[in-house]
């Protein structure tokens, strides 16, 4: 009789809506002995929605290394485990996909617990192309390392899918038109939640709405693909401090607000941009 192969299920979780939930993975929550969950509070919180009862264990990006050796070595001893991120599919944005590396190379099988994606779910809520895509996800922190990300994939004819916190949308998509031009657009907030919004239109258009609008709640921006026919941008972001300063204020930004814009599209610190503001 040959023994039996621990289990790795990577377990989608609802990325607003509960009831999303579905069956399969609610009943798998409970049978398992342990739940290795990115923030044991909010899983809880689920768990207790569903009145399960599994015990948690913490496993996140600044534990990974660590924490993952652990979970592959309890598996070892015949355990099968469950991995949830906050919100959709561990392993998209998250420290899952590490875990079912690990898994993978000690033997044990890796199988999903299929549900909610936020990326997806804003993709087939576009109206763009939905046949061919590219998930991007978050960009880099920095100016320099987001144009060299978006130069890489500017002619890609697949549509793009990217996630973006409220603070940091305007300033990405004002990097967005300045690298890929003036492309169509579909932003989707605090999707399957009560205040589920979508916005469409042109680069421009959204930057103008929401130089107007403050953004709320996380986004996802689904942006067309390269079809030769997109408006390039006629200028890149000034480079220097306090001109980068100004482009921002004549957005229709703030001066505290555009300082802040001007630091994160430089890479450089927000006292950087005071002191030039104050030098010239």
């Amino acid at each position: 009789m040959s023994a039996i192969i621990p289990t790795l299920y990577l377990c989608a979780t609802p990325i607003g809506n509960l009831e999303d939930m579905t069956y399969r993975a609610v009943r798998m929550l409970g049978e398992v002995d342990l739940i290795a969950a990115e923030d044991t509070r909010h899983t809880r919180q689920l768990l207790t929605h569903f009145d399960i009862h599994t015990k948690l264990t913490s496993y996140h990006e600044h534990n990974k290394l660590t924490k993952g050796p652990e979970l592959i070595a309890y598996m070892a001893e015949g355990h099968d485990l469950v991995c949830v991120s906050d919100a959709g599919l561990p392993g998209i944005c998250d420290p899952g996909s590490h875990l079912a590396q690990l898994a993978i190379e000690a033997g044990f099988k890796v199988t999903p617990l299929p549900g909610a994606n936020a990326g997806l779910s804003a993709l087939i809520c576009s109206g763009l192309d939905t046949t061919r895509f590219t998930f991007i996800g978050f960009l880099p922190k920095t100016s320099k390392k987001q144009q060299e990300l978006l130069a890489n994939v500017q002619y890609y004819p697949e549509t793009l899918i990217f996630y973006e916190a409220p603070h940091h949308l305007l300033a990405t998509l004002k990097i967005l038109y300045h690298v890929l031009g003036d492309r169509q657009v579909a932003l989707g907030r605090e999707l399957t939640k009560k205040f589920e919004e979508f916005q469409r239109g042109s680069l421009v258009e959204l930057m103008a709405y929401y130089a107007e609008n403050s953004p709320r709640g996380e986004y996802v921006i689904v942006v067309a693909g390269y079809t030769g026919e997109v408006l390039k941008a006629d200028h890149e972001l000034p480079e220097h401090p306090k001109e980068c300063c100004e482009y921002f204020m004549a957005q229709g930004l703030d001066k505290k607000t555009a300082m802040r814009e001007a630091a994160k599209a430089l890479g450089i610190s927000r006292r950087d941009v005071y002191q030039a503001m104050l030098n010239n």
